[in-house]
């Protein structure tokens, strides 16, 4: 008798132990999170604007041009390897049970477990141990792989997830993020002096721009400014570089219509190629100058399309585009040489000035 009701509570114990590990298990920080980052914008996710430490155990990191990059999950990761080139050697991730970055290739993932998933309908959590994934795949279910395929498979379900993200933001964070802008913002903010959501989201904190606003009201405001208010002042302005959905650069493959503040063209006879940047369009100008019909380049400060030809353009300064350091163009020689002062440029320089030697040098 004794025997069972010992057996009993041992049962009884190890159910209350497994049914708390199951209730109790956060993808938050429970310990100072490791956030690689530069800058006041290193608390969020640069895809999409999440704090880091609220999903801190899905979190991924990343090299892009040498600059280092963290996501709040293995999704948001595969978005921006669509428009970025992310050596997987170099990909980072959280082990859930230590807390510490290793590197994505060497964990072992759970997908699929009842653990709710970040960005994404099916949950990924990685491990540095193998049976660390193994007791956590017995306890909350799921199937353990390896990096490539935990990868494959974000990657395949990118689609459908994004649209699940973007319902619910049409639905619910839109809405709740224009209150909060109508009621908070008391001057026209312009969401085209960030390069990423994270660098808004950092000043709209930092600056108090529209109040002082907690995670829960700075999300749904950022996101309605980023995603809303900023394609709804680029398509009132006619003086601007044009721009489609589906239009990606030839040299880095972004969609450039998400950097308008960088944009460039080069047309040809019934056709042009858009850029992100003037880097990149000297790049391809460079290997493709024949028959070229006209260029075209976004001032820094007007935002207005000019003629590249007669632009002034700042190199090496301390201001960084979508894919790292720029060629900075300006209509003013005078307004070009101020801001080579105030941002460190090396120098001022004229279009028909530009050689392939620098450009190469700014990607070193």
């Amino acid at each position: 008798m004794l025997r069972k009701l010992l057996l009993a509570a041992l049962t009884l114990l190890l159910l209350t132990t497994q049914n708390l590990s199951a209730d109790g298990f956060t993808k938050s920080a429970t310990i100072k999170p490791e956030l690689i980052q530069k800058g006041a914008q290193k608390e969020w996710c640069p895809v999409c604007g999440m704090k880091l430490e609220s999903f801190y155990k899905t979190s991924h990191t990343s090299k892009v041009n040498h600059i280092d990059k963290q996501y709040c999950s293995i999704r948001c990761l595969a978005v921006d390897m669509q428009e970025h080139k992310i050596d997987i050697n170099d990909v980072k991730v959280v082990d859930a049970i230590s807390q510490k970055l290793i590197f994505a290739k060497d964990a072992h993932y759970v997908v699929g477990s009842d653990i709710k998933g970040t960005m994404s309908k099916v949950s990924k959590l990685a491990f540095a141990s193998k049976d660390d994934a193994d007791d956590f795949n017995i306890e909350h279910g799921g199937e353990v792989v390896g990096f490539d395929k935990a990868l494959k498979m974000a990657q395949e379900s990118l689609d459908s997830d994004i649209e699940m993200v973007q319902n619910k933001k049409e639905k619910q964070v839109y809405p709740m993020g224009k209150k909060i802008y109508d009621k908070n913002c008391k001057k026209e903010l312009d969401p085209n002096n960030y390069v990423q959501i994270n660098e808004l989201k950092a000043d709209l904190q930092e600056n108090h721009l529209c109040g002082t606003l907690g995670e829960n009201e700075l999300q749904p405001l950022s996101l309605y400014i980023w995603e809303v208010k900023r394609f709804e002042a680029n398509d009132k302005r006619l003086d601007t570089i044009q721009v489609t959905k589906d239009e990606k650069c030839p040299i880095c493959g972004m969609f450039v219509y998400k950097y308008p503040k960088w944009a460039a063209q080069i047309f040809y006879e019934g056709k042009h190629y858009s850029f992100d940047g003037v880097k990149d369009m000297m790049k391809y100008y460079f290997e493709n100058r024949d028959d070229i019909k006209k260029i075209l380049v976004t001032d820094y400060y007007s935002q207005k399309a000019i003629d590249a030809s007669s632009a002034f353009y700042v190199l090496g300064s301390d201001v960084y585009g979508p894919m790292g350091k720029e060629l900075i163009p300006f209509s003013s020689q005078k307004e070009a040489k101020a801001f080579s002062m105030d941002h460190k440029g090396e120098r001022v320089v004229g279009f028909k000035e530009i050689t392939i030697s620098e450009i190469n040098k700014l990607d070193e």
